[in-house]
């Protein structure tokens, strides 16, 4: 156990995991990720330094958008195993000192749901159909959607039903938005809050924190319309679904939950709001910390990154939180990728990468080489910040994203929901199941040679417990996976990999022990992101100096002991461009 998890506040500087299940380990070779493979790789994280695991949705799902529309709350998916299998997970990742987070979707069920059967068969106005957002519909016989909302997954976020009434659904058709002002649904997940913290969850991450609160009611549907389901980013806290006051109310009550175990349980909430609101989401008395998104937005400028890092300390000050730093998360393309292909501002964040990917990646240059010298750089000034720090699987062995999977292997709803080939190809490209081995190649090429068939990489077993070969992964990997191996990296005193270990080595034993919420900025110029922290008392210095530099111009660098540089430093003293430096003094 790291001395950071001793504390009953351990998440307040914790460094935690993100594992997307399906795509981290797969033991019995059906080609999914399983839980018993993440209890599998236990060893592999502690070596890495985290302090905790998150576990996007493990739940019964019928996957309509990546596990996230959930048809039991309170079970395992038995693709992924069953509640042996994760309280055996529970049992292994705490004896070695690791914390659990789980996922929580409180906005929206699977339309395979119980509850949302029981609302389709009792009808209108029934008490089942109360537990959803159901509306008449427009026109002269209903036959048209209560208004223009369009899904953020493409097409109207509207379905008829049978009987003529239409439900809501922010997300795709098969994710019906609860209703929050029923108060079943509150009653229903405090019970689901409990039941993973009685089976040894320490935290929860919540899914569109900021959505559950909506106002439909006394008023027009039609006269909402001049809001979309798009704009998230309400400042006056007058949009009908996001961000509304009394999503507050709810997280109170969670509060409650929580403080009721020893020690308090924590959430932090995917919140897509303006930062002048984040703190409120970040309270004590509510979920106790907020993801801030501006590094996982950001391009690779200085100025951005530095508008993350103080807004993120800002409302965390604000909060009497701590901030969050993301990179990259189970959602967006990944950030090796990103800080290759051109840096172009663009009114919606990633919108070049996302082009980029919806061209296969052949509309852009990928230079994969100046995205690992700036991901490398980028995890250095990210992770010796003050707060906590999620990093996404994958994200360690410096993987790219994978742009080009064939149409007909995707999975994200994104891409078949919206216009398909003239909107967006969807998250699929950073949710490729993870590369272990080397040695275990693709037993033949295909798809135009770019991707390899069969179990690969150490992904899968090569055989079922039966004899037979192992399927396929879900979805396919690149040949050139191999190269980014764990096994090749795990040996590789230069590699990505390397380099976390030894940041997240560093941060426990010099910056974490003094639990510090705040930097002082150092004066560098424009071109750097430089600033500095206090270092744990028995280290045997008193300031520890992280610098980044983003400009063409070699920059002079202050007098101490370097501790750890993302990239080999020139004999001259100085930092070159795309380059960070951990100076103590």
């Amino acid at each position: 156990m790291t001395d950071n998890n001793i504390r009953d506040d351990w998440w307040k500087q914790a460094v935690v995991y993100q594992i997307y299940p399906r795509s981290f380990k797969d033991v019995n070779g059906d080609g999914l990720g399983d839980i018993a493979g993440v209890t599998e790789k236990i060893a592999y994280l502690k070596a890495l330094g985290v302090d905790a695991i998150w576990l996007s949705p493990f739940y019964p799902s019928a996957l309509a958008d990546g596990g996230y529309d959930i048809i039991d709350y309170r079970n395992v998916d038995p693709r992924l195993g069953t509640m042996d299998d994760f309280d055996a997970m529970e049992r292994a990742a705490h004896q070695a000192g690791i914390k659990i987070v789980v996922d929580i979707v409180p906005n929206h069920t699977s339309n395979e749901h119980v509850w949302f059967k029981q609302a389709l068969a009792d009808g209108r106005g029934s008490a089942a159909r109360d537990r959803y957002i159901f509306k008449e519909g427009s026109g002269p016989n209903g036959e048209l959607p209560p208004n223009n909302w369009g899904s953020l997954f493409g097409g109207p976020a509207w379905e008829r039903v049978d009987d003529g009434q239409w439900y809501l659904h922010i997300f795709a058709k098969e994710q019906p938005d609860l209703n929050w002002n029923n108060p079943e649904v509150h009653e229903e997940f405090k019970k689901t809050l409990r039941f993973w913290a009685d089976h040894g969850a320490d935290g929860f991450r919540v899914d569109v924190a900021h959505g559950l609160a909506k106002k439909l009611d006394g008023a027009s549907l039609k006269d909402l319309s001049r809001w979309t389901v798009h704009d998230s980013l309400s400042h006056d806290g007058t949009h009908p679904l996001w961000d509304r006051a009394q999503v507050h109310d709810i997280y109170r009550e969670w509060r409650q939950v929580f403080n009721a175990y020893t020690p308090h349980r924590f959430a932090v909430g995917e919140a897509w709001v303006v930062p002048e609101h984040q703190y409120l989401y970040a309270s004590p008395d509510e979920l106790g910390q907020v993801f801030n998104f501006e590094f996982a937005k950001a391009n690779w400028d200085s100025g951005a990154m530095r508008t993350a890092i103080t807004e993120g300390l800002k409302a965390a000050e604000r909060s009497g939180s701590t901030p969050t730093w993301v990179m990259s998360n189970h959602d967006v393309p990944r950030h090796a990728s990103r800080y290759g292909l051109p840096q172009v501002p663009s009114s919606a964040h990633h919108q070049l990468a996302k082009d980029w990917i919806l061209r296969d990646g052949s509309s852009y240059f990928e230079d994969r080489a100046l995205g690992t010298k700036r991901a490398r750089a980028a995890i250095m000034m990210e992770t010796a910040l003050p707060g906590s720090v999620y990093i996404y699987q994958g994200e360690e062995l410096g993987l790219f994203e994978v742009p080009n999977i064939p149409w007909d292997r995707l999975e994200d709803p994104t891409p078949f929901k919206t216009r398909y080939n003239f909107t967006e190809k969807g998250r699929d490209g950073c949710r490729v199941p993870l590369p272990w081995d080397s040695n275990d190649l693709p037993h033949e090429a295909s798809w135009n040679d770019s991707f390899g068939a069969g179990a690969s990489f150490g992904f899968s077993p090569k055989t079922k417990a039966d004899g037979s070969v192992s399927a396929d992964p879900h979805l396919p990997q690149p040949l050139w996976f191999k190269d980014s191996s764990v096994n090749v990296e795990d040996g590789d005193p230069d590699s990505m990999l390397t380099l976390y270990r030894r940041c997240l080595e560093l941060r426990a034993q010099l910056l974490t022990p003094t639990q510090q919420t705040t930097i002082d900025w150092l004066n560098m110029g424009k071109q750097a992101i430089a600033y500095s922290r206090n270092a744990a008392e028995d280290s045997g210095f008193q300031r520890i100096m992280s610098i980044t530099n983003f400009g063409t111009e070699a920059i002079e660098l202050p007098k101490g002991t370097i501790l750890l540089s993302s990239h080999k430093l020139p004999q001259n003293g100085t930092l070159p461009q795309d380059v960070t430096v951990w100076i103590a003094a």
